[in-house]
């Protein structure tokens, strides 16, 4: 097994493209920085301590109450005037846009330009094989059909999160020399009272999060690529899927409580972080079950139809 991993690690980093998307997942990440530092001092006001805008934020939500008015997305007004109260009392500064913290947390959509790599990679590992016809090849040596689709598909897991820790290390980088510090402490509302917890680990888990709904449409990709040995199927349908198959989840969601059972409404784990499921009764250890069956069955088609199919057809 590990000498095949060897050998599709290999072809990978034979090709020019591999290259040209770790290229693009620097130069991703440095752009982000210079967008985030041009937006920082475009909004940079120096007329107020965070003190003073936690006091006028208090004022604004004070008369939010008052009004019967909602908070921005489902965020209630009073939970966040005893988180502010709260910091006032106990000195914390919260992690404004020029922070290092909330450039960590922002740098996550990156993650996104990953997934649409690793999508590529996995779409094209299995059916580039038949469409090059170096399948045959694999096939006669004294291999079993299950390692080979297994190795494929490691290779491309180990790739993907390769660009993760690529990714997570350039931002902490960045992050440290062109922002400020920040506090280590995020304060949230649970159980009637505000507590303190790390944004760090809030932020690992963000990463783990938003690399869910990659996660599974690279399996799917992968699942397509084998099933179907067409690489151009197989990036479409999961390109298409990655950008609108949440959007399309979440419009559903709001009519029909069957939409739970779909693969988009379980991979945003975050909507638990956020106390925000898109469907009513939802939580996160369904979502996990729901996705653990989906993986399942992407890879239950792949391997069987791999293993069964003639090469020579």
């Amino acid at each position: 097994m590990f000498n095949l991993m060897r050998n599709e690690w290999m072809k990978l980093f034979s090709r020019a493209a591999t290259y040209v998307m770790i290229g693009a997942v620097v130069l991703a990440a440095i752009a982000a920085t210079v967008i985030m530092l041009f937006i920082n001092s475009i909004g940079e006001d120096q007329n107020q301590t965070w003190q003073e805008q936690l006091q006028a934020d208090n004022a604004r939500l004070e008369q939010m109450i008052e009004t019967g008015e909602a908070g921005f997305m489902g965020d209630d007004p009073a939970e966040r005037i005893a988180i502010n109260e709260y910091a006032l009392e106990n000195d914390i500064a919260p992690n404004t846009m020029d922070t290092f913290w909330s450039y960590l947390e922002n740098s996550t959509f990156l993650i996104s330009l990953i997934g649409l790599f690793a999508i590529v990679v996995a779409s094209g590992i299995v059916a580039s094989e038949f469409s090059w016809g170096t399948i045959k090849l694999l096939m006669i040596r004294p291999i079993a059909r299950w390692k080979i689709l297994l190795s494929k598909f490691i290779t491309v897991g180990a790739f993907g999160l390769c660009l993760v820790a690529i990714t997570a290390v350039i931002s902490v980088i960045l992050g440290l020399i062109f922002f400020d510090p920040g506090s280590s402490v995020r304060l949230v509302f649970e159980d009637g009272q505000v507590v303190e917890k790390s944004m760090a680990a809030y932020v690992v888990r963000l990463y783990l999060f938003n690399s869910l709904d990659v996660i599974m449409l690279t399996t799917m990709a992968f699942m397509i690529s084998a099933v179907f040995r067409n690489s151009s199927l197989a990036i479409g349908i999961s390109l298409f899927l990655l950008f609108v198959g949440g959007t399309a989840t979440g419009f559903i969601a709001a009519y029909y409580d069957w939409a739970k059972y779909s693969l988009f409404a379980n991979t945003n784990l975050s909507q638990y972080e956020m106390n925000m499921p898109i469907v009513d009764g939802m939580t996160m250890q369904f979502s996990i079950i729901m996705l653990v069956i989906y993986f399942a069955v992407f890879m239950t088609l792949a391997f069987t139809v791999f293993t069964k199919r003639d090469i020579a057809s």
